[in-house]
């Protein structure tokens, strides 16, 4: 049994994605950074659709390296083939979206890392975990780069794993256009036609457009070309029609392709070409690796194409495995998908970077309360969450499921400090204390200061609520927030919900399912829930039943402290405990009370006050892994 389903080889970059569309390149004022590279966009797209995926590539030693090799590792996919080039940069590509047909594409190439791949980084140990080696069109382009993938390609066949080739012409990276050109998908050539042909022979599976398999065959008649494949390879030939959908060609070459095996296409409005191919790859060896019929196989290819043609970006526009089943189920209600609410929600949910099983929160994000106390100044506030987020670090130890709540105008350092720090990271974005909701100035009236928040930050907004506050209150209410969690998902952040009815009014055991599932008709769908403590088991089931029913997806719940003493505390965790949708705690008040008052007061050490809130936060944290310890 092999551990890996495919092994992809080739290319590795970052794609700098036009945010804006409709324009030229030159016209374009920011960007929105993506892994990229035909070979890494497949490697994604597969593991996505549930595939066990790898990558056999370079990358430079450096910040868009580490970038790809951490985003491929959120996505699932293996990189122990990627080798880190410590003299040559990572590959980037500047593009953008101009309209249906035109992109505007810039390659930065010259020497990168992924074109130093050679022979000695195919471990064959590694390849012959592989149930596939699958190579891209590029890396048969240069002498080094192509004796990698041929090694591979021979490992591949001598441990009885399949071979596919997306043929992946690129003009421009076999040197037949120019800098300006990178758009251009082809241009005749006989030297690159040559080098395919030596090397067709060695694949189960050639996948390419028409003018691709134009190429390969040396003939712009897409028949006749696919008969001088045909001549010198018995592979299944996919060739992709574009809105005609694909055809597989097992055997014989037939006059009509029409007369091939296809599966249906799907009409949708195209809103971007670029890695359709490479979603469409992916779909196709899902099918094709898990023994499904060619009609199967090429629905899940359509499919995948389909979803890549209507959103922003390449890889990310690639749907989960959930997603295209519940896609292939339900079929399309607007053909603009990136504009179906439905999908684009269980789009989101279930292609979320990171996994948080646990949440241990100390939550230093207060304003107020710390402005009004004794002795406190900003400057003195900014250097006591500063100590905060020492103590967090001196208890987490690098360990994951540790996390904080803070604030951005007067716990910016600390958040400075927190990053790449392995922690879950949420910031409030109310006003403090208001109700009805005011959101925070400083996010500007269209929130356009979320656009600089770090993707790794989550949007957190305490609302307090009551099933029945009057009309005029819902009605502000819902509004800041609706528009707050649709910013958020522009602006690719999580988004934190937290509700408070007891300070507005009594609370049974149905006051906080009724909130949650108000917000939940109005089309809010948090990541995250922060909850009061409930006091029956009832209430915790009906408010997970609640969350689930709507949102089988969510990232799960979180308890507030409510400035309970420890023993509260625990009888809370213990009840919380007990439903597999709550995450963890969020704690503050609780932590650093006694001991911000001492400090601002000169009562207390820095170091003092670390160790503190250090014990305090350990002893938190204990408490809630023994009540779920004592569940387990």
């Amino acid at each position: 049994m092999k551990k890996l389903d495919v092994i992809t080889i080739g290319r590795s970059g970052v794609d700098l994605y036009g945010a804006q569309v409709g324009g030229r390149l030159e016209d374009m004022g920011s960007f929105q950074k993506y892994i990229g590279g035909s070979p890494t966009n497949i490697a994604a797209g597969s593991a996505r659709l549930g595939l066990k995926s790898a990558l056999i590539t370079r990358v430079g030693d450096e910040h868009m390296g580490r970038f790809i090799c951490e985003t491929l590792k959120d996505e699932g996919v293996d990189t122990n083939g990627i080798v880190v080039d410590p003299e040559r940069l990572t590959a980037l590509v500047v593009l953008g979206i101009r309209d249906q047909g035109q992109f505007p594409l810039i390659f930065y190439r010259t020497d990168c890392a992924d074109m130093a791949l050679c022979e000695q980084d195919i471990n064959p140990e590694f390849v012959a975990s592989a149930r596939c080696v699958t190579a891209t069109g590029t890396h048969l382009s240069n002498p080094k780069t192509e004796a990698a993938v041929l090694k591979a390609l021979k490992i591949a066949k001598e441990t009885d794993a399949q071979t596919a080739l997306d043929i992946d012409y690129r003009p421009n990276l076999w040197g037949l256009a120019g800098h300006g050109d990178g758009e251009n998908r082809f241009i005749p050539s006989d030297r690159v036609t040559k080098k395919l042909q030596q090397n067709l022979h060695l694949f189960d599976l050639i996948v390419g457009t028409e003018e691709e398999f134009h190429i390969a065959g040396g003939s712009t008649n897409t028949v006749t070309a696919l008969r001088a494949v045909r001549a010198v390879s018995d592979a299944t030939l996919v060739c992709k029609r574009g809105a005609e959908g694909a055809v597989a060609l097992t055997d014989k070459i037939p006059d009509c392709l029409n007369d091939g095996q296809s599966g249906p296409g799907f009409p949708i409005e195209v809103f971007n070409v670029l890695g359709a191919g490479d979603g469409f790859m992916s779909g196709l060896l899902k099918g094709w690796l898990d023994g499904e019929d060619w009609p199967t196989t090429l629905k899940y290819a359509n499919a995948c194409g389909a979803f890549a043609v209507s959103r922003h970006g390449c890889t990310p526009a690639y749907p989960s495995w959930e997603e295209l089943q519940f896609f292939l189920k339900r079929g399309i209600k607007n053909p603009a998908l990136r504009k179906d609410a439905e999908l684009e929600q269980i789009h989101w949910s279930t292609n979320r970077k990171g996994k948080w099983p646990e949440i241990r929160a100390f939550a230093f994000d207060h304003r107020l309360q710390f402005e009004e106390m004794p002795g406190a100044t900003i400057k003195k506030i900014d250097a006591f969450k500063q100590l905060c987020l020492q103590a967090v670090l001196s208890v987490q130890k690098g360990r994951s499921g540790y996390g904080i709540l803070c604030d951005g105008r007067l716990g910016q350092k600390a958040l400075y400090q927190a990053a790449g720090q392995d922690l879950w990271i949420g910031r409030p974005t109310e006003w403090p204390d208001s109700r009805p909701l005011e959101l925070d100035s400083e996010l500007g009236s269209e929130f356009e200061r979320l656009s600089e928040w770090p993707l790794q930050h989550v949007v957190k907004v305490l609302c307090f609520c009551h099933p029945e506050d009057d009309e005029a209150t819902w009605s502000s209410q819902e509004r800041s927030i609706k528009r707050l969690f649709e910013a958020a998902r522009h602006n690719r952040l999580e988004f934190l919900l937290e509700i408070i009815p007891s300070k507005v009014g009594e609370v049974d055991g149905m006051t906080t399912t009724k909130l949650i599932q108000r917000f939940y008709d109005l089309g809010v769908f948090p990541d995250w829930w922060k909850l009061e403590p409930f006091k029956t088991p009832r209430a915790w089931q009906l408010a997970c039943d609640t969350i689930n029913k709507n949102d089988p997806y969510t990232r799960g719940i979180v308890v507030l402290g409510v400035d309970a003493p420890a023993e509260e505390l625990l009888k809370s965790f213990q009840l919380a405990a007990q439903h597999d949708l709550v995450k963890g705690f969020s704690v503050g008040r609780t932590i650093f009370g006694d001991v911000a008052r001492n400090w601002m007061q000169g009562r207390v050490t820095d170091t003092g006050a670390v160790n503190s809130m250090a014990q305090n936060y350990a002893k938190i944290c204990r408490m809630w892994d023994d009540a779920k310890s004592s569940v387990a």
